[in-house]
């Protein structure tokens, strides 16, 4: 699923008041880590992430390499954070209306 330029701007406004809730850190993107993040987007849909100092990815590979393993998108890369959005499949999460073009 290709956002267009009307959601993604839909969605980097909702993610502006995000705090990060995943990170990145030394060990890179374990298995552990990507079923960690897959809980998350699950729950959440639009979930930010940060990338910490002891890493050897950069944000814009770390958000590739997640988003490919999770099926999400991403929906921006700015510093050392970036933000994943993923339609859930659960009933009881809020789900996120995006605009249509």
């Amino acid at each position: 699923m290709a956002l267009t330029k009307k959601q993604t701007k839909q969605l980097r406004a909702l993610a502006n008041q995000l705090n990060p809730v995943f990170h990145v850190g030394k060990n890179d993107l374990t298995d552990a880590a990507v079923d960690q993040a897959d809980d998350l987007i699950e729950r959440r849909e639009l979930i930010k992430c940060a990338v910490q100092n002891g890493s050897e990815l950069t944000a814009k590979e770390a958000a590739a390499d997640l988003a490919e393993r999770l099926g999400a998108e991403v929906v921006q890369t700015i510093g050392n954070r970036f933000v994943l959005f993923r339609r859930s499949h659960r009933d009881d999460v809020e789900h996120i209306r995006l605009v249509r073009e």
